[in-house]
């Protein structure tokens, strides 16, 4: 197998990058405040899409952001990204956020997100990524959900652009 065309899931995954919730994380509600835990998913996503394509990439969507339950001051957090699926010049690369207490050790599944990077030449471009190989029955779930995620992505854009098309312009976007 050619290196340069396919690639395993573990040679791009982050298993366990820890970020500690500080005072100056919190909301007004005294959570982490989300703009925040994102950011971190959106950096870590890169790293994983860099990773995997050897070129830089760049955020093209984000499918789902889900927050599932609030991350509390002193919290340790625990992302773990890895790339679920590739298509020509696009990854979809999924994160999942665990909040744990340091102390007691307690952890709660905080978020989980689908993010869309491209890789791109240098000339600003999209280029062809290597293929994806599932190794575990979990990725090779998450290989098949990716599919599905995409498809509906591509349906709604569609649904979009005929409905702006006859006139229905309403709201942002």
């Amino acid at each position: 197998m050619n290196d340069k065309l396919h690639k395993y899931v573990s040679a791009s995954a982050i298993d366990s990058h820890v970020y500690k919730v500080f005072p100056n994380d919190l909301n007004a509600h005294q959570t982490a405040f989300g703009g925040m835990i994102m950011a971190n998913c959106d950096r870590l996503c890169l790293v994983a899409g860099e990773r995997h394509s050897g070129r830089v990439c760049v955020t093209a969507a984000v499918d789902s952001f889900a927050f599932r339950a609030p991350a509390k001051g002193n919290d340790t957090l625990v992302f773990k990204v890895s790339v679920n699926r590739t298509w020509h010049s696009s990854m979809e690369i999924g994160v999942r956020v665990i909040a744990e207490n340091s102390y007691t050790r307690e952890e709660r599944h905080i978020v989980s997100a689908y993010f869309t990077f491209v890789a791109l030449d240098e000339s600003g471009k999209p280029i062809p990524v290597p293929e994806i190989i599932p190794e575990t029955d979990e990725q090779k779930r998450r290989y098949q959900e990716a599919d599905m995620r995409r498809e509906a992505r591509l349906k709604m854009r569609k649904d979009l652009k005929r409905s702006r098309s006859r006139g229905d312009n309403g709201g942002a976007g």
